[in-house]
């Protein structure tokens, strides 16, 4: 409840790692070729695949709350997704993560 109300989303690792196994979806790895990530971007769609919530990735790359909400929302912006979850699955489903 505490991470919606701070207006992170709640994701469930392990469900959107079965999800997306053995997926191989090539319109997922054009859209993530296409949204051109920076390298701080990439971090943070890693650490998001991971749960963590932006309070712990700023803490992981020692950056601001501010700052990491901002890289969210340019991931979601360059990937064309409506909310962390739907990122998620697009990095799964590209191969950009791979469960496990």
């Amino acid at each position: 409840m505490r991470l919606v109300a701070e207006g992170d989303s709640l994701l469930f690792p392990a469900a959107v790692r079965r999800l997306a196994a053995g997926r191989g979806n090539e319109s997922a790895r054009r859209v993530l070729e296409r949204a051109a990530l920076t390298g701080r971007e990439r971090e943070v769609l890693r650490l998001m695949a991971g749960g963590l919530s932006n309070a712990e990735i700023a803490g992981r790359l020692v950056l601001g709350g501010e700052t990491v909400k901002s890289h969210v929302s340019s991931v979601l912006a360059k990937l064309g997704a409506r909310d962390r979850t739907q990122a998620v699955i697009t990095a799964y489903e590209s191969g950009f993560i791979t469960p496990g």
